[in-house]
């Protein structure tokens, strides 16, 4: 009961909740966003010491990427939580090797860097497996394959793993750990935080980290957002900067009644990518609904797919740089037809792209299509400065678009509804 009294006084009323869900085991992965002062790592070490104190079976090892950086950030950081819950008595600390060690029954946390992931073996401890991994810094890791390799060794010997994923975003989309929590986010044993530091008590903070919150808000309201609240706030080489990635409901869907279906044939290791879309010429907003997304796609199977998505075969307007192609899968019974495109065709799609309201992917029927969208950003020079031009590559499922609507894009006269008052 202690503990408990303890446990509320030391955490941010944010995570209460977040306890409560962890404590009866309602996920296995947390992933923990939040910006500067959030207070997340302080959590996730006071769970991970309660949590080796009330399970005589349990073990933890915590990451960081780099080996050196452990012992004055994460180690440090745990060293903190055993006092704060007032229970250094208890467990004994050592830096050679790192580990903290619960004196009662020999249980442990073990820090270990990741320079060379593949050294991180499956543990072996005195009692118990290891139940607890904390990533500390998760997105300055290499990759989600880095991280996955590492946790096929340490999910070994064991039931009910608890991972924790604590991070600042990055601002850019295109970062993997962006990528990855979308991805993972839709898994059903993953929980997605965020946290900010508005939710902490001043007193925990300080005078000057408030102050130097408030500035940098009144100075870079955007690299406040970034930094302070943990938004994704990007880069400033995003290209399209009105997506929205969200569910598209039953009552927008019976208001599509002019579809249209765009198709990217998919060469060597390129995929290939058939859309449906609607655009909703009152409100200047295109919605993407419904995609096909595949690498060695057989032509049969392609026709197939996209029959299965439109039994009524409705017309298709495919990439025309490959009239055999297109030949062969009209051969096949599919509504196809080429593209005209023409010189500046693909500038002037994407730019048409670009001035919508909005762009709405739904991004559970979409996922490549949300992920190309999302993460297209301009090239830059060796100088830092923006390359004229839209890059080319990853932009399959953007080009099955632009093709479903050439026949708007081409007829002229669109007014960005930027301009209009």
């Amino acid at each position: 009961m202690a503990q408990q009294v303890k446990l509320k006084s030391k955490v941010a009323p944010s995570f209460r909740q977040l306890h409560v869900d962890i404590k009866h085991h309602r996920h296995s992965n947390y992933w923990l966003k939040g910006g500067r002062g959030s207070t997340k790592s302080s959590f996730v070490s006071i769970e991970v010491v309660l949590g080796i104190m009330r399970d005589s079976e349990s073990n933890a090892v915590v990451l960081r990427k780099v080996a050196n950086t452990l012992r004055d950030s994460v180690y440090d950081q745990y060293l903190w939580a055993i006092d704060a819950l007032g229970v250094e008595e208890y467990w004994k600390e050592s830096v050679s090797p790192m580990t903290l060690t619960y004196k009662p029954t020999g249980q442990q946390i073990r820090f270990k860097g990741a320079d060379k992931p593949r050294k991180i073996k499956s543990q072996k401890f005195r009692h118990g497996f290891t139940k607890f991994k904390h990533y500390e810094e998760t997105d300055e890791f290499n990759n989600w394959a880095e991280i996955r390799s590492m946790n096929q060794s340490l999910n070994r010997g064991g039931s009910n793993i608890i991972t924790f994923y604590s991070y600042n975003p990055p601002a850019s989309l295109n970062s993997w750990v962006n990528q990855t929590t979308a991805k993972e986010g839709t898994r059903d044993d993953t929980l997605i935080h965020s946290s900010d530091y508005l939710s902490v008590p001043k007193e925990w903070l300080g005078k000057e980290f408030l102050a130097d919150a408030e500035q940098l808000k009144k100075d870079n309201p955007k690299a406040f957002n970034h930094e302070y609240l943990g938004e994704i706030t990007g880069t400033g080489a995003e290209v399209f900067d009105n997506i929205t990635l969200r569910k598209i409901t039953k009552e927008e869907y019976q208001l599509f009644d002019n579809i249209k279906r765009g198709l990217d044939f998919g060469f060597a290791h390129d995929p290939l990518a058939y859309v449906e879309t609607f655009f909703d010429v009152a409100n200047h907003r295109l919605y993407i609904f419904n995609e096909i997304y595949q690498v060695g796609l057989k032509n049969r199977n392609a026709v197939d797919l996209i029959k299965k998505l439109d039994p009524e075969n409705k017309q298709v307007i495919g990439d025309s740089a490959s009239p055999g192609t297109i030949a062969e899968y009209r051969d096949m019974g599919l509504n196809v037809y080429g593209a005209i495109k023409g010189p500046g065709s693909r500038d002037q799609g994407y730019k048409w792209l670009q001035d919508l309201r909005e762009i709405v992917i739904d991004s559970k029927k979409c996922p490549n299509a949300a992920r190309e969208f999302s993460t297209y950003e301009l090239e830059r020079d060796s100088n830092g400065n923006f390359k004229a031009g839209y890059p080319d590559g990853n932009d399959h499922a953007m080009d099955a678009t632009r093709y479903s609507l050439e026949s708007t894009i081409r007829k002229g006269g669109f007014k960005p509804w930027k301009s209009k008052k």
